[in-house]
């Protein structure tokens, strides 16, 4: 079946099988490799994506629910060779390790300042419970997202700018 939908600001039209969750699309079929697969159960979100300004664990979703969406990952954040405030607030704050909860964190961090654009710690904590983190205890994540809050309400908001996927 095709499934049409906007992709980091392209408009993508593709072949997928009923059955392709939007993180395996968005992975094997359109090569964008940040958004990761651990668990395929919404347990740990770092498979989180926006759809339509909302932030969705991309492992319970089929890409055919997508159709006529604009999806956002972890590589549509940034702008001509800019960070994304919430990216730039993980990198000066530390709020990563391994890295592989990192860019689902992100993004769930990105509706999180999206609802609420200057929230408090316990907001963000609240506000990222559905995203597991099995290397920090959260501090310097939470602190990362109060860091990009600063920011103003630009980290709240995913770039209209038209990023490269490829195929």
């Amino acid at each position: 079946m095709q499934v049409s939908m906007t992709v980091n600001g392209q408009q993508r039209t593709d072949e997928v099988e009923p059955r392709t969750l939007l993180a395996h699309h968005l992975r094997d079929n359109l090569g964008l490799t940040a958004t990761n697969i651990g668990c395929d159960s919404t347990s740990c979100g770092a498979c989180t994506v926006i759809v339509d300004g909302l932030t969705v664990k991309s492992c319970t979703v089929l890409a055919l629910q997508a159709e006529g969406s604009e999806v956002t990952t972890l590589e549509g954040l940034s702008t001509d060779g800019e960070m994304h405030p919430v990216q730039a607030a993980f990198r000066s704050e530390h709020g990563l390790q391994c890295g592989f909860c990192t860019s689902g964190m992100v993004m769930a961090a990105v509706g999180v300042l999206a609802d609420n654009p200057n929230p408090t710690d316990r907001e963000v904590r609240e506000g990222l419970e559905g995203n597991l983190c099995r290397c920090t205890g959260y501090h310097n994540i939470v602190r990362a997202v109060l860091k990009a809050a600063e920011s103003g309400p630009a980290a709240g908001q995913v770039p209209a700018a038209k990023q490269e996927v490829t195929a």
